[in-house]
């Protein structure tokens, strides 16, 4: 009796301490949080919750394979954990483990059916794993859920980056945004929320303050678009800060960023509320976040005011949906006249596209042969170098239909897991094309990576979730890339870039005019050799890839948003 009273009693301290963790986690405190869990650990070596709570907080801090070990210890402590499995799940998902990654959260699911944490983490998995049906059978649940029920019971199991890359309408995006922006809000303690450090004032040396805050100051595709950015700002106008919340990965776009700022600080482990005051101390002006919905940003920062002005920036193709984000940065063509409504944020157009590039990458000088990379020599090669979770049954259905219009073509696609690469390949046998026409590219380094475009005659993009920093780099090196636009931020993209290349006849107004270019295209030498000929040409000229005359536009939105929270205002403008 005594031993089971003791035992309870340590239970419930463990208990209140995981408690006080978890509160430090979600602060962003992660050192004395990894303390917390270690303290409980020492004490009650089986508590499950404590080694997966140690497993998050670790990977917070970039040490994976530290976090890795703790949360198989935890799923080894206590099997039927679910919290634990699905903490394991996103790691293994990080590190290309996805099969078994999903094995984990399908587990969960049975375990705990209501827990909403699950669902939320399954939908990008079985993505990734091109499990379509599954996928198709999650998303039509959300659709059920959402005309049955308010947001407010279920919105939990959907996160905002899964929506954007499914076909859901803008005004859910928004208002699913929303809701979590609010949870956002919510989770910042009493002590914390408050109202704006200040008014938006001059600096003192007239210069604005601007601070960029990314968990991606490395080998990512957003430092690979803003490598040019930093150092090309007007110094006598702005003074750059950068806030990392990702690890050193010692990479030539870590250091180059780093050294091209005024100031460039680590501060993966700081709490939200540390690295608010952080920059409040700074006297940031203009605190601009590149991750938003995406993994690794820091949204209690933005949620507690750091700066008088708050910008959606780049890193995620939506609405942030939070009352404490002022601006997104767009185009013309990304959010058309009269589309505002589908944005919390005011909306800043600028003059070419939304998108900032580097005009200095380079295109390796060599390149191995078509039959080095899996290419016959002489077919026609259509290529779509987005990861595979972009893939959709429609877009795959459009593709298809274009193979077995031009004999003897291939599609070039991104390598990802075995599994998805199989079902791929059994997609395209049901749809009467061999499965060896679909060929899948590797991994290679970025100037290797670019030249292999050359072995490309035609880019085609995806539907819901357009290329992005893949449709730059096929443009960059003089591919064209045929689009078909939707009505979401994410699916808009493909247009905006070629609208920016002054090459608008790539923009399709349907899939069967899509489908049809495709075919002519590939069908017709000249058409697509004078196409190829007028991207060469202009693509050093046009906007996309002029990025200095991107940098002073970015610099007017940004001085034009100073002065209207000068006057207590915020309204949209065009650059």
């Amino acid at each position: 009796m005594l031993r089971w009273l003791n035992s309870l009693i340590a239970s419930s301290a463990a208990g209140r301490r995981n408690e006080r963790g978890i509160a430090l986690w979600h602060n962003g405190d992660y050192r004395d949080a990894e303390q917390v869990f270690r303290d409980i650990l020492r004490r009650t070596p089986g508590y499950a919750a404590a080694a997966s709570n140690l497993g998050m907080v670790l990977a917070a801090q970039g040490r994976m394979d530290e976090a890795l070990a703790s949360l198989r210890h935890a799923v080894t402590l206590d099997p039927r954990h679910a919290g634990a499995r699905v903490n394991l799940a996103a790691l293994l998902q990080q590190g290309g483990c996805t099969p078994e990654a999903v094995e984990h959260l399908r587990e969960a699911h049975r375990l705990a059916p209501e827990d909403d944490t699950v669902t939320a983490n399954l939908l990008k998995p079985l993505m990734d794993l091109c499990d379509w049906p599954a996928v198709a059978a999650m998303t039509g649940e959300f659709r059920r859920l959402d005309a049955e029920q308010p947001m407010q019971s279920w919105g939990a199991r959907l996160l905002p980056f899964e929506s954007v890359l499914l076909p859901f309408p803008a005004d859910f995006q928004l208002r699913l945004a929303r809701f979590h922006a609010g949870r956002v809000s919510a989770g910042q303690s009493p002590g914390t929320r408050g109202a704006p450090r200040r008014l938006a004032r001059k600096a003192e040396d007239g210069r604005l303050r601007i601070g960029y805050v990314s968990s991606d100051f490395r080998d990512h595709a957003m430092s690979h678009l803003t490598l040019g950015l930093y150092g090309m700002h007007d110094r006598s106008r702005f003074s750059i800060h950068a806030y990392s919340l990702g690890a050193d990965d010692g990479s030539r776009y870590r250091r180059r960023i780093a050294a091209d700022c005024d100031r460039f600080t680590d501060v993966a482990a700081e709490s939200d509320a540390a690295l608010a005051q952080r920059i409040a101390g700074d006297g940031i002006d203009i605190l601009v976040d590149m991750n938003a919905h995406t993994g690794g940003g820091r949204p209690g920062v933005f949620a507690l005011r750091a700066a008088p002005v708050q910008v959606n920036f780049l890193g995620y193709p939506g609405t942030w949906g939070a009352d404490f984000i002022d601006y997104i940065i767009a185009d013309r063509v990304i959010v058309p006249e009269g589309a505002e409504h589908h944005y919390s944020e005011a909306v800043v157009r600028m003059p070419g596209s939304y998108q900032c590039t580097d005009n200095t990458q380079p295109i390796a000088a060599d390149c191995p042969p078509r039959s080095a990379q899996g290419l016959p020599e002489q077919a026609f090669v259509f290529c779509c170098f987005n990861r595979l979770f972009k893939l959709e049954p429609v877009m795959f259905g459009v593709w298809m239909d274009i193979l077995r219009a031009v004999p003897g073509s291939v599609l070039w696609l991104s390598s990802g897991e075995a599994l998805a690469e199989q079902r791929l390949r059994e997609a395209a046998a049901a749809a009467g094309v061999s499965p060896q026409r679909l060929v899948f590219a590797g991994y290679a380094a970025k100037p290797d990576h670019l030249a292999r475009h050359r072995h490309a005659d035609l880019f085609i993009d995806t539907l819901h979730y357009n290329a992005h920093t893949t449709a730059s780099d096929a443009l960059w090196t003089g591919l064209p890339v045929l689009t078909c636009p939707g009505e979401t931020f994410a699916s808009r993209v493909g247009a905006s870039l070629v609208h920016a290349v002054e090459m608008p006849e790539l923009v399709m107004p349907s899939l069967a005019a899509y489908k049809e270019a495709a075919i002519r295209y590939a069908t017709d030498a000249a058409s697509l050799a004078a196409l190829k000929d007028r991207l060469a040409r202009q693509r050093l000229s046009c906007p996309l890839f002029d990025t200095q005359a991107y940098v002073r536009s970015l610099e007017q939105a940004y001085a034009r948003m100073h002065e209207q929270a000068l006057k207590g205002e915020r309204a949209s403008f065009q650059v």
